[in-house]
């Protein structure tokens, strides 16, 4: 046991939570940004203001999203050269294989390959040939084992509850959101979209603008601007000093989740990741504004509405602005939340 300690140890092979759960799934998000959510954005302005360039650029950098994610994964877990290249056959092997839940087959193959791979790095003297081989032939293999089986099973479930569904599935990724893990490569790996993604985008609308108002009096114009757009995540040292700093944002999520699902249907048919970003860069709104022309342009919506509109607007900013300043000055009288 003390020889394979220090063999994994030379290695840099670290079974951690925090290795796996934040740093690879961090930049599992990272990948998703450089390749499919920018390629989508990117393609969308094309088709709206019909330069085909612009529609070229977008199609070419979806079209790289597993291999990005799976480099990624292996850039976070400091893979040597050769496996870190081989991992972009695994990431298209994945992600393609995977169908719907090709995010989460990239996640958890590209993991084990990247330290299969690390593990016979440089221990033969045919190492250009043994380490690549090691890493794609891992990977393609538990890509054609398990990938087919990944499924949607949180997209049906909100489907067949909306309510219940939209509650927990809000609730839950936007704490992911405030919390120093990536709620946007979750809602990837899960592909969250459908009603599922519409209440996702909701839960970290709620903690993102939430905080932003809430925290006015004491952050002004410079928080509500960092919080509101930027991360939640800011206020993760009030949340450890005094928790219940949260709750108004969390009930907030829990109200306007629901509303998402079972008043106006919100849907993000756009790429899964952006369902985990909220306000950040509108990204979020951005995702859902896609998914709507794509659905304009393959039928199945016959256009844009005003409802549709109204819905994204009151989910992603009124509600949660109005919710979070009512909850948040109640919880001041009460001597829940102190000045500062």
């Amino acid at each position: 046991m003390g020889k394979l300690k220090e063999f994994l140890k030379r290695k840099d092979v670290v079974f951690s939570a925090h290795r796996y759960g934040i740093d690879a799934m961090g930049a599992m998000a990272q990948g998703l940004f450089a390749s499919l959510l920018i390629g989508t954005i990117i393609k969308t302005l094309g088709e709206q203001i019909g330069l085909q360039f612009l529609v070229d650029a977008g199609t070419f950098a979806q079209s790289v999203a597993g291999p990005a994610m799976a480099a990624s994964i292996g850039y976070a877990l400091h893979t040597p050269p050769l496996v870190l290249f081989s991992l972009i056959a695994v990431g298209s092997a994945a992600n393609s294989l995977g169908g719907a839940g090709g995010p989460l087959a990239v996640y958890f193959i590209a993991i084990v390959s990247a330290e299969c791979g690390k593990l016979v790095s440089k221990e033969t003297k045919v190492d250009i040939i043994v380490t690549p081989a090691v890493t794609i032939l891992v990977g393609t293999g538990l890509s054609v084992l398990f990938a087919p089986a990944v499924g949607s099973v949180i997209m049906w479930a909100t489907e067949l509850q909306p309510l219940l569904m939209g509650i927990l599935v809000s609730v839950l990724v936007g704490i992911a959101l405030t919390l120093p893990i990536s709620s946007a490569a979750i809602c990837a790996a899960l592909n969250l979209t459908g009603l599922a993604g519409g209440a996702a985008v909701a839960g970290c609308c709620a903690q993102m603008v939430g905080f932003a108002v809430m925290s006015f009096k004491e952050n002004g114009v410079g928080g509500l601007v960092s919080q509101g757009i930027g991360t939640s995540m800011l206020q993760m040292p009030n949340i450890l000093k005094k928790p219940r700093v949260w709750l108004p944002p969390i009930i907030a999520s829990a109200i306007t989740g629901p509303i998402a699902t079972c008043v106006f249907k919100l849907q993000m048919n756009g790429p899964a990741v952006s369902s985990g970003m909220g306000t950040c860069g509108l990204v979020g709104q951005i995702g859902v504004y896609t998914g709507w022309v794509a659905d304009v342009a393959s039928g199945a919506k016959a256009g844009i509405t005003a409802f549709d509109w109204a819905g994204l607007l009151l989910v992603s900013f009124v509600l949660p602005a109005v919710l979070c300043a009512v909850l948040g000055a109640l919880f001041r009288k009460k001597g829940w939340i102190k000045d500062g």
